[in-house]
């Protein structure tokens, strides 16, 4: 079967499936959305069933495809993408479908019309999307925000310790997925996961097992991160080793812990412009 803009190859048998989508680009700070949808298809063993076709939602001039080419021979030619897995649970879980995307560049409505009619087609009531954004928090905090389609579910977050998201400004594709959902009266939640500037260039593996978690509860699936906590604890040694043994690294993090305490990060604003990349401490994470 071929929709407009997704190309199915063969729809799966789901129970009482749960969507959740991770997207590449504007809103995947540290990989965390992308990473997360990664993490869950390749522990829950999901199936590929489904792609969106890159002529029809992505700018090759914006996002260009990658291509492999080896003694003058080209390998592979690897325009943006996006694929839906289906992954089977226990008998008493809803099944769940991942979408793991390049964020769209182009025909936003249209993509969303194609994406809650693929929903209809596999019974999908409920909705979660991922996403990830730097701010003045600390590699030690696990702060996950959220917007709901309605006060019950908005409730439900608050009361598992996810911030409610006010906000005004440029969005991402979750929104227009989310806007249309609330139409369509479609269960939907958008999960924005908080970032330290000063961690790019790694993976936050304890932001991943904390995202892990709360899309298990959520969701009402049974979800092991222990492997994801066990990396974070290794990695959260190196980074305090080299929190100590940088200057530059350790006035942020004190700035960081001063406005914490005080309750605001005002007299961060100053010190740390948005976007600004501290340090890329990948750089200083080689293995030995």
């Amino acid at each position: 079967m071929r929709a407009d803009g997704i190309q199915i190859q063969e729809l799966p048998d789901v129970k009482n499936p749960l969507l959740i989508a991770g997207f590449d680009g504007w809103g995947n700070a540290l990989k965390i959305s992308s990473g997360m949808a990664a993490y869950l298809i390749r522990t829950l063993k999901a199936q590929r069933f489904a792609v969106m076709d890159p002529d029809a939602y992505y700018r090759y001039d914006e996002m260009r495809p990658v291509v492999h080419i080896e003694e003058g021979v080209m390998k592979r030619f690897s325009p943006p993408e996006g694929v839906f897995y289906a992954a089977h649970t226990a008998p008493d879980e809803p099944d769940l479908v991942i979408l793991q995307a390049d964020e769209p560049n182009l025909r936003w409505v249209g993509f969303v019309e194609e994406f809650y009619s693929l929903c209809e087609k596999l019974k999908v009531e409920s909705i979660i999307t991922m996403g990830s954004m730097y701010d003045h928090v600390l590699h030690t905090d696990r702060i996950i925000s959220a917007i709901a389609s309605n006060t019950a579910l908005s409730s439900i977050l608050q009361k598992k310790g996810v911030t409610a998201i006010t906000y005004q400004g440029p969005s991402a594709i979750h929104s227009i997925i989310h806007s249309e959902g609330s139409k369509r009266n479609h269960a939907c939640m958008s999960l924005w996961c908080h970032c330290p500037y000063y961690l790019q260039g790694t993976t936050h593996f304890g932001i991943l097992a904390h995202l892990g978690k709360l899309l298990g509860a959520l969701g009402g699936f049974e979800l092991s991160t222990e492997d994801l906590e066990t990396s974070w604890e290794k990695l959260q040694v190196q980074i305090e080793q080299l929190i100590q043994n940088n200057a530059e690294l350790q006035a942020v993090v004190k700035q960081l812990q001063k406005a914490k305490v005080r309750g605001t990060a005002a007299e961060m604003k100053g010190a740390l412009k948005s976007g600004e990349k501290i340090i890329n401490i990948q750089d200083f994470l080689q293995p030995k």
